[in-house]
This record gives C-alpha cells, structure tokens and sequence, in this order.
C-alpha cells in the first residue's frame, strides 16, 4: 500500500509533462473538428464499473454503434471509445490508475487516458494533482454549470479553487423504510408521520427499541448507519498532512452499533454480504436501510426481487415486495456516492471531452430523462425540481411515492467542507478494524490498536492518530 503515495507523487511530473507533450500536438491520425483542432481518433475512459459506461452508451448522443463485449463504443464520427474497468476493491482501480498516469506523457496518442472517473472518498487526491485539467480549459462554462449542485462542485475543486471534473448524479441519502413493518410498529406507513418518528437519533433509537419488541430489527448490520454519522463529522479526518483526527460522530457511529449488537436490534450483516441482501427481499425482518439515490432504485430494488433470476433490479411489478418500501429523510442529512467525470492531463482529445461533460452532466433534457428512466438523482436542480412538482410523477416501487420531492429537499444541505483525500481508506478502516469489537472477540482499546496498524500502513505518512475523549 505504500507504494501507492510514491506514485501519487509522481503525478504532478507526470501530469505537467503530459499537458506538455499534448499541447505540442496530437496523433498522426487525428481528426479535425469543426473548432480546427487536431483530435485523436481513439477516446480512452477508465473507470471500475460499467455504471457509467452504460449512462455513455444510453444517452450520449454522438453514440453510433456499441461492440457486442461492450469493450468499445463507436461515435458518429468515427471515434472509437475504449474502455478499461478495473475493478474498487482493496485500491485496485486507484492503484492502476496511478501506475498508468506515470506513464501518460510517454504513452502514444491512441493510448493516453482521455477520461477516468473518481469517486466522493478520494476524488481530492487527483484533484489537487496536475493529472486532472480545469474544466474551464476544457470548454466548459458558468452557464453550462450554473444549475448544478454546488456540493457536486465543490468535492472536485482544487485548493486553487479550480473546479476539475463534473458529474450526471447528486446522491443525497435518505431512509427506505418497509410500509408493513413501520405500520405494525408505528401503527402507519405514511413518509411524514414515519419522519416525525425518526426525527433525530434519540427517536430512532427509540423506535429500534419498540421494532425489537415486535420482532424485527431496525438495521440489518454494522456499517449500515456509518455514513449518515461519518458525513456529519465537524472537520476533515487529516487537516495537516501527518495526523488523523477521529471524530466524536464517528464513535457515536462504534457506540451505537454495538449497543444495537449486543441488544439484537440488528443482524450482524455487513454491507453486499449475501445476509444483508437477503434482508432487503420478502424474507427480511428489517425496518429499513440507509441508501442514497443510486442504492433505491438499483440495489435495493434488486435485492427486494424474490429470486435472482428475476429481472436485475428492473422497477417492475413482480418485485417480492414491490411497493412494500418508502422513503423519509430519517435522522440527518447525508450523501452517499456518486461518481465524478475528470478529464486527464495530455488528453488529445480535449473537444470531446468537454463535449461528453456538457451532453451529460449539464444538458438539462438529458438529465432528466436519466431520471424519468431510471429513477436515479441527476445532477440538475431546474430538471429535478420539475419532476419533484409534477403529481404524477412517482417510483411505483415506492408504493407511488414521489422520492425526487425528498431528494430535491435534502440535496441543497449536502456540506461537502469536511472531505478529504482519506476518507475512503480510514473510512473503511475504521468498519473494518471495529467489527470485532462488535462481535465481541476484541475490547474497543484493542480494536482502536488495529485500525491505527492498518491505517499507518495504508498511509504512512500520518503519523499520529488522536482519538476524542
């Protein structure tokens, strides 16, 4: 893991050489757009999921032709997408980025990086290098952006205060309660009065309570509340590059976990594992899940079909427990997710770039057709608040119920001043290092004393790690 630092070091040389080699001239085989600059013919995104590709390949409107494997989409003009997806987990997507951007300067046009996506958790580290470009320099302008949110802006704004990459999602969180459970514990399923019952976290917990009397559990596992108290923290984990401050809100996160451990008001899942999908389906005694925007409509739709055979998550009658779910706020204002478009130093195919970010992220008919389509949060408040207002506009999987509303309402509290080029590894340190003090086989001393291990080896550079009293 430490040589991941050592890289990221290097992608300031790397970035400002490649920028460099790039504004000397393009490939031999470039195409001329109608501005007269030289393009390449080959456009090279990296990312590490097919999410985006699929958002590319179903609303970008130069797409002409998509390869059976899905390896390359052709555009109109002959331009040849190409796409590498190396997948998250254990820094692997971030690791080969890394090594590839050391070599971009030096790389042959039809290979340098055009695009990579980054996401919330350590969108900062690329920011703040030279190996993302302004999207300014790009093309892009105020008005282009104006109707954005200003969270989804500043997560990839520089210390400079340039902004250096755009997004098609905000991701506010809410609650996904299950109506039949909230009314035999509440006595109704309706959103407003289920939010004046979980108003803050005294109330939750005491709702958790009255769940468990009843037989059902409030949460499924450990990590499922984490981000609504991580992203409620009072300043960022590392402020000056050698310490790692925790926060009092991510110990009420340890305090309530295991409190819901030890009185059985969860089921000791974790987040993907097989249980805690299978809590979100017909079978599940849990009152509800903490999911942001993307989690509704992809995964926990999917994950409430009855067999997996079904239809991948499709928002279709035939659901085990279609319309058995709605949504409210719950007890704080949150995000989770979202990915971010950056455009990479030494790109020869600036144009397009630029014009990928415009179509996909600020084209307001675009991004709310995503929505109307998939039911998924876009990234435009005057397309947002359209679908919000319209009465007959509303997720049939939600029972009806109009979820765009209540992602309108939360989505302008988003406070992204507390994130930092950590988060993702300490974040996911700390689930992972705090699960035996949940279990019970460590005390919380001892489950302090192996995250501090971990992370010290994950980020060698932060050298002290200060607990809250």
């Amino acid at each position: 893991m430490k040589k991941r630092f050592k890289i990221l070091a290097g992608l300031a040389l790397a970035g400002a050489m490649a920028f460099s080699m790039a504004a000397c001239g393009g490939s031999d085989e470039a195409a001329t757009t109608d501005e007269g600059a030289a393009e390449g013919s080959v456009l090279n995104i990296w990312c590490w999921n097919d999410e985006f590709q699929s958002r590319f390949n179903d609303y970008y409107p130069e797409v002409a032709e998509v390869a059976e494997d899905k390896s390359t989409t052709t555009l109109n003009d002959g331009t040849v997408v190409k796409w590498t997806i190396n997948p998250n987990e254990n820094n692997n997507y971030q690791d080969k980025l890394d090594e590839a951007l050391l070599t971009q300067a030096d790389a042959d046009a039809d290979s340098k990086i055009d695009i990579f996506l980054v996401e919330a958790d350590y969108a900062l580290k690329y920011v703040n290098a030279d190996a993302t470009m302004s999207v300014t320099d790009l093309g892009l302008t105020d008005e282009d952006l104006a109707d954005q949110y200003q969270y989804t802006k500043d997560i990839v704004t520089d210390s400079d205060g340039v902004l250096k990459g755009t997004t098609w999602q905000a991701t506010p969180g809410l609650f996904a309660y299950r109506r039949s459970i909230a009314k035999d514990v509440l006595g109704t399923d309706d959103p407003e009065e289920v939010q004046a019952a979980l108003a803050d976290w005294d109330k939750f917990n005491d709702v958790a309570a009255q769940a468990h009397d009843k037989g059902y559990k409030m949460l499924s596992g450990y990590d499922d509340s984490f981000r609504v108290f991580s992203n409620n923290v009072s300043a960022p984990y590392v402020e000056d590059g050698k310490t790692i401050n925790i926060d009092p809100a991510v110990m009420d996160w340890v305090a309530q976990t295991k409190d819901y451990t030890d009185k059985g008001y969860n089921n000791k899942t974790s987040l993907w594992d097989d249980a805690w999908n299978k809590d979100q389906g017909p079978s599940g005694d849990v009152f509800g899940f903490f999911y942001s925007t993307w989690g509704i409509n992809f995964t926990l739709a999917g994950n409430s079909l009855e067999t997996p055979e079904a239809e991948g998550g499709k928002m279709e009658e035939g659901n085990g427990i279609f319309g058995d779910y709605a949504v409210c706020q719950g007890p704080a204002s949150w995000y989770w997710g979202g990915t971010w478009i950056c455009g990479a130093t030494g790109t020869d195919n600036p144009t397009l770039v630029a014009d990928v970010m415009r179509k996909l992220t600020c084209d307001k008919d675009i991004m709310k057709q995503i929505t109307v389509d998939t039911q998924d949060y876009t990234n435009n408040q005057a397309a947002m608040q359209e679908l919000a207002d319209d009465p007959d506009f509303g997720s049939a999987f939600l029972g009806g119920q109009n979820h765009i509303a209540l992602f309108a309402e939360a989505a302008p509290n988003i406070d992204m001043s507390n994130a930092g080029p950590y988060d993702q590894g300490i974040n996911e340190g700390m689930q992972t290092a705090f699960k035996d003090y949940f279990d019970g086989k460590v005390d919380e001393a001892k489950a302090k004393a192996n995250f501090e291990t971990a992370i010290k080896e994950k980020y060698p550079e932060l050298e002290t790690i200060n607990w809250p009293e």
